[in-house]
């Protein structure tokens, strides 16, 4: 056996569709289950600074399960233990959203299982970076009449935003490798799609070789629009 740099190279510079389309899918899964990941955050995060024993405890436990059990567990818990304890086709082999677009069960199941996981996280990132504001900020705003609500949209978020952009955008980068996972519930994403092509060429190694510089490429490229974004929330907002 010998490593085929000619193939190796044709696979990184030249994918098959197959390979490209299961990149768009490990991007999308991204950037998806981030974005409902960071709204649960906020909302959790929101419950663990309020002033209700009640809502503080539902913040801790949720962070206590969801921080302390492998995301793996995680995902094959929400695919194949809620249909089973639930006895109800949660994640069908097709999910029809708004009648136009139409999601795998499993892609579902997959950003749902993410999305949850990534709000433990952030809601602790966000926390910290709202706490970390001046108190009196909060003092400001109030003194100029505006309700907490619009005193933390309008002062206290545009400022904790430059605190939470590094740990977010490492975050981001742990998700693009994190949707792999998916490749255990037949989500074609790319670690998937890779599978498959090296089952039929047994070219084991350059392909997974192949992929892993895809990884690489995305984390790289995420690295510096990560850069620009802080730059620019650094010089973007100022205290009252």
């Amino acid at each position: 056996m010998h490593f085929d740099v000619g193939y190796f190279l044709s696979l990184v510079f030249h994918p098959p569709l197959a390979l490209l389309r299961g990149l768009l899918t490990t991007v999308l899964t991204t950037f998806v289950s981030m974005a409902f990941g960071v709204l649960l955050g906020l909302l959790l995060s929101v419950c663990g600074l309020a002033p209700w024993r009640l809502l503080r405890w539902f913040n801790t436990a949720y962070i206590f399960v969801f921080r302390g059990t492998p995301l793996l567990v995680q995902v094959i818990m929400i695919y194949f233990g809620l249909p089973y304890l639930t006895n109800l086709d949660l994640f069908p082999q097709s999910i029809q959203l708004f009648g136009v677009i139409s999601l795998a069960g499993a892609i579902v199941a997959g950003v749902t299982a993410f999305a949850l996981h990534e709000a433990a996280y952030f809601s602790e990132i966000s926390r910290a970076a709202i706490a970390a504001v001046d108190r009196g900020q909060w003092e400001a705003g109030k003194a100029l009449g505006m309700s907490p609500g619009l005193v933390m949209q309008r002062v206290i978020l545009p400022q904790a935003v430059r605190t939470m952009l590094p740990p977010l955008g490492n975050q981001i980068n742990g998700m693009f490798k994190a949707t792999s996972l998916l490749y255990l519930i037949a989500v074609p994403e790319m670690l998937f799609i890779a599978d498959a092509v090296q089952s039929v060429n047994y070219k084991t190694i350059e392909v997974y070789l192949g992929v892993s510089v895809y990884y690489l490429a995305l984390t790289t490229a995420w690295g510096f629009a990560q850069e620009v974004l802080e730059k620019r929330y650094s010089r973007g907002f100022g205290s009252i």
